[in-house]
C-alpha cells in the first residue's frame, strides 16, 4: 500500500512536491474508492487518484521519478559497478540545481508494517538515505545515511532494532548504491518487504507499449484464462475465448519493417526458441461458431486492454500498486470508466490494490465516479518548475461540476493557448 510519494530536484521538479494517498474526510464514494490499511492510526487510503494537467507539465516525469525509485532500488547493488554515474535528471531552470542532490521518498505499508523510506543522489554518489519503520506503530529509525561533502565523509547510523550483520552490509554499500539495495543482496530478512513493495510495484512510463506478456502468462492458467475472458467480455469487446499456441520461432514472425541490424540480432536471439502466438476468439451473430484473429490484428484498444488484463486482475487479486501514464491513451472513456469501476468494486476481491494515472479524459471528473481528494493537478509554476496540487486546495463544493469547472480553468492544470499572429 502507498501513502505518500514525493519528489524534489528531479527532472521538471524543484521543490518537494508530495502526492498522498490517503482520504479525506468526505463521505461520498468511501465504500468502493477507499478502504483500510487495517494498520492502527493510518487513515483510509484511496484505491486510485488520477492527474491532470497540460502537456509538459509534469505529469509524465512524476511517474518517471517513481520509475526512477524503483529500478535504483531493485538494481544498484547488482546492476551498476564502482564510479558509474547514477541516472538522475536535476531540474534544469536554477542554477543551484545541478550542483544538489535528487531525492525521492515513499511512505508505505507492507506485511502490516509502515515504512518511511526515502534516498538523495547525485549522478556521482548516494548523498543521503533513510529509513524509518513503525512496527506497531512505534517509530524505529532503522538508518540514517548521509555525506558531507566538506569533509568527504560519510556518517552512518543503524538502529539497534534492524537485526543482522548490518557493519559488513555498511562496508559493502558502494557510494553510488543503496544500503537497501546491497543489504538484501547479502540476505537481510528485516528489509526484504520493503524490498519486496518495489519488486511487485509495477510503473508504465510515457512512451513505453503495455506488454502483454503477463497476461499471456497469467492466461496459461485455465482458471485465471477464463477470468481474463470474463474482464474482456465485461468490457464489450465479445470475446468467445483466448487461445494459445507455442510453436517454433521463425524468421517471418518478426515484423517486415524491422531495420535489417535489428532484424538479424533479434533473430540470432529468438533462434531455437518457442514463441507463444495469441489468438482472441470472436462469436458469429446466430450461434454460427468463432473467428480467430490474431492479436496483432486487433485494433489498438483491443491489444492494449487485453494486455491490462492481467496486470489488472493480479491488482485486484495481490494488492499490487501500478503508476500509469496516459492510461487513457487508446481506449473509449467508457472502458476507462469501466476500469475504474472495477477497482473500486469491493466485490471485485482487491486487497489493497492502487493506480496513480494520469489522463487527459476529463469524463470521468464525475461524482460518481470518483471522489474529490481523487484528482490532483500538475502544472508549471512562474519558474518553470512542476507543483502538484490537489483538488481540495480549490475547496470544490460537494456535487459541483468538476468537468466544467476544470475546462473553464477554475482548477488552473490547463495548456495556454494563445492566437498565432497572421
Amino acid at each position: 500500500m502507498l501513502l505518500e510519494f514525493s519528489v524534489a530536484n528531479f527532472r521538471s521538479f524543484w521543490q518537494t512536491q508530495a502526492l498522498q494517498m490517503t482520504a479525506g474526510p468526505g463521505r461520498e464514494l468511501r465504500e468502493s474508492n477507499c478502504f483500510s490499511s487495517q494498520v492502527p492510526g493510518v487513515p483510509n487510503l484511496l484505491r486510485s487518484v488520477v492527474l491532470y494537467g497540460p502537456n509538459a507539465g509534469g505529469k509524465s516525469n512524476l511517474i518517471r521519478a517513481m520509475d526512477f525509485m524503483k529500478q535504483f532500488v531493485l538494481g544498484s547493488a547488482k546492476e551498476g559497478q564502482e564510479g558509474e554515474p547514477i541516472p538522475v535528471q536535476p531540474f534544469l531552470f536554477h542554477p543551484e540545481a545541478s550542483s544538489r542532490a535528487s531525492e525521492v521518498q515513499v511512505l508505505v505499508i507492507q506485511d502490516g508494517v509502515r515504512y518511511q523510506y526515502g534516498f538523495a543522489a547525485t549522478r556521482e554518489r548516494v548523498t543521503a538515505e533513510w529509513l524509518l519503520a513503525f512496527p506497531g506503530g512505534r517509530p524505529q529509525r532503522w538508518l540514517d545515511r548521509r555525506y558531507d561533502p566538506a569533509t568527504g565523509k560519510e556518517s552512518w547510523h543503524l538502529g539497534n532494532k534492524l537485526t543482522g550483520p548490518k557493519r559488513l552490509w555498511q562496508e559493502a554499500t558502494r557510494p553510488n548504491a543503496l544500503f537497501l539495495s546491497t543489504a538484501v543482496q547479502l540476505n537481510a530478512l528485516a528489509l526484504k518487504p520493503l524490498f519486496h513493495w518495489f519488486r511487485e510495484l509495477a510503473v508504465i512510463p510515457h512512451g513505453v507499449l503495455v506488454d502483454p506478456v503477463f497476461s499471456i502468462e497469467q492466461c496459461q492458467d485455465e482458471a485465471i484464462r477464463q477470468r481474463v475472458v470474463a474482464f474482456l467480455n465485461a468490457a464489450d469487446l465479445s470475446i468467445a475465448d483466448v487461445r494459445l499456441e507455442k510453436r517454433p520461432f521463425s524468421p517471418e514472425d518478426l515484423p517486415a519493417d524491422l531495420p535489417a541490424d535489428l532484424r538479424e540480432q533479434v533473430r540470432q536471439e529468438l533462434e531455437g526458441k518457442k514463441l507463444v502466438r495469441v489468438q482472441l476468439l470472436h462469436p458469429v451473430p446466430g450461434g454460427h461458431g468463432t473467428v480467430s484473429l490474431p492479436l496483432g490484428e486487433e485494433s489498438d484498444g483491443t491489444r492494449k486492454l487485453f494486455a491490462y488484463a492481467g496486470p489488472w486482475l493480479d491488482i485486484l487479486a495481490s494488492g499490487r500498486i501500478a503508476f500509469v501514464d496516459e492510461l487513457d491513451n487508446s481506449l473509449h472513456p467508457a472502458i476507462v470508466r469501466f476500469l475504474l469501476r472495477r477497482l473500486h468494486d469491493p466485490a471485485a476481491g482487491s486487497q489493497g490494490g492502487q493506480v496513480i494515472f494520469s489522463s487527459h479524459d476529463t469524463s470521468i471528473l464525475d461524482p460518481e465516479v470518483l471522489r474529490r481528494d481523487q484528482i490532483w493537478f500538475v502544472e508549471r509554476d512562474a519558474a518553470s518548475a512542476s507543483c502538484l496540487r490537489p483538488l481540495s486546495d480549490f475547496s470544490p463544493r460537494k456535487g459541483e461540476a468538476l468537468q466544467k469547472g476544470y475546462l473553464r480553468g477554475r482548477y488552473g492544470g490547463l495548456p495556454y493557448l494563445s492566437e498565432i499572429p497572421a
